[in-house]
């Protein structure tokens, strides 16, 4: 059954019946929900963390943005918002307090640069910045340390996320990499 064949009641409830709505599905989602793509030995190794496989993927399939010496910045699979990108660096480190003072200012840099190349691309309004630190504290990959960079424009929580409990990206992942990548300081 397809979401335009489905009816939502008053009461929240789902009596199945055709609404003549379309719906907008996400169903990349559900893979990262369910953990069906969690490598089998978990993330905890850089052998089946994506972090650390990333740069060495192709371009079309990393999502990386851009590469620095000690960090790099790639897509989120997941966003919260069109343009959400994670800093990483390339040592697989799980905690803040584990990075070297170049990997912590060449973090610092980074984040800059991405919020400077998403608001040249995209005119954000304003970002979320901020690192989860295990598991409990929210962390998908907890083993490996990312900063997120979320750009937001004002009314981005308008009704698709709130009632139609969807998030809209209009634009292809490999398409912002490479709006991104095309933007990032040399």
């Amino acid at each position: 059954m397809t979401g335009a064949e489905r009816h939502f009641d008053d009461s929240g409830g789902d009596d199945g019946l055709a609404d003549g709505l379309e719906r907008l599905w996400t169903p990349h989602r559900m893979t990262y929900i369910s953990g069906e793509d969690r490598p089998a030995g978990g993330y905890e190794k850089p052998t089946g963390c994506p972090f650390c496989l990333a740069p060495g993927l192709p371009p079309d399939e990393s999502l990386v943005v851009a590469r620095g010496e000690h960090v790099f910045a790639v897509l989120n699979l997941y966003p919260y918002n069109p343009g959400h990108l994670l800093v990483c660096p390339y040592r697989h480190v799980a905690d803040y307090t584990e990075l070297d003072v170049p990997e912590t200012a060449e973090l610092a840099a980074f984040t800059k640069d991405a919020m400077r190349v998403v608001r040249h691309v995209s005119n954000a309004h304003g970002f979320n910045l901020g690192m989860n630190q295990g598991g409990v504290a929210g962390a998908g990959i907890a083993a490996h340390l990312h900063q997120h960079v979320v750009p937001r424009w004002g009314g981005d929580a308008n009704f698709m996320p709130v009632i139609g409990r969807t998030k809209v990206l209009p634009q292809l992942l490999a398409d912002t990499r490479d709006l991104f990548a095309k933007a990032w300081p040399a």
